[in-house]
């Protein structure tokens, strides 16, 4: 397919799932996720043979049993981070770099953190062809956050943990944003949004019911993609 014939998927992706879904799922209206999701080209971030469903309303197979979101989830995600210019946000599982560069064409400054070692080198590598040049990417545990940045002006995991952990409670900036699923895997997770107060003090926010996979501590020797080489 050429880029042109990408492009209308892309816009058709943005205006049918997102902007306007047809479904009761509630529409993103944030410009700048709008023109985010318009602009990433979703296609270089999964494998060659599954680039012609790269614009799909479902999440795909990036190998080491790791998935690219669904492009409706990626939009609410970032519009429930209410993103500034001048922000800078931690994303907790790297994968494959397209919710990296979603964040980067809106923000400052994104520091990506992805625990498979493979996805995170690939994902640095895609980013750089790409041009993001606000975007850092480190390999390691998500957990424990990357506390030589904090304060962050918003978080955003893109796998699920049984509990919030403590030390991206800790990094968040006060008046900041911490978006992510929560749960166990194989059961009910849901989307929640956590708000850091000018006093320190968190409220909560449940925002609908979601599917992740879980949030690795340890990273697995896993030898081989399980979704194919990555385009």
């Amino acid at each position: 397919m050429t880029d042109s014939t990408y492009a209308v998927m892309r816009e058709d992706m943005v205006r049918r799932q997102i902007q306007y879904p047809c479904d009761d799922r509630p529409a993103v209206t944030d410009a700048g996720v709008l023109s985010a999701m318009r602009t990433v080209p979703r296609h270089r971030f999964v494998s060659l043979d599954l680039a012609s469903a790269a614009y799909d309303d479902r999440p795909l197979p990036i190998g080491y049993e790791q998935t690219i979101s669904q492009p409706y989830i990626v939009a609410v995600m970032t519009e429930l981070l209410a993103l500034e210019p001048n922000d800078t946000v931690l994303e907790v599982g790297t994968g494959s770099g397209y919710q990296t560069s979603v964040l980067a064409q809106i923000v400052r400054r994104v520091y990506s953190m992805e625990i498979v070692g493979a996805l995170a080198d690939a994902a640095r590598q895609r980013l750089t062809e790409l041009g993001y040049d606000n975007v850092e990417v480190r390999t390691g545990n998500g957990n424990l956050g990357w506390p030589e940045h904090a304060p962050f002006d918003a978080i955003l995991a893109t796998a699920a943990p049984v509990d919030v952990p403590r030390a991206l409670l800790d990094q968040l900036q006060r008046g900041g944003r911490l978006v992510l699923p929560l749960g166990p895997v194989w059961r009910t997770q849901k989307l929640i949004r956590i708000d850091k107060k000018a006093t320190g003090e968190t409220s909560q926010r449940q925002i609908m019911t979601v599917g992740f996979v879980p949030m690795v501590k340890e990273n697995r020797a896993v030898t081989e993609p399980t979704g194919g080489d990555l385009g």
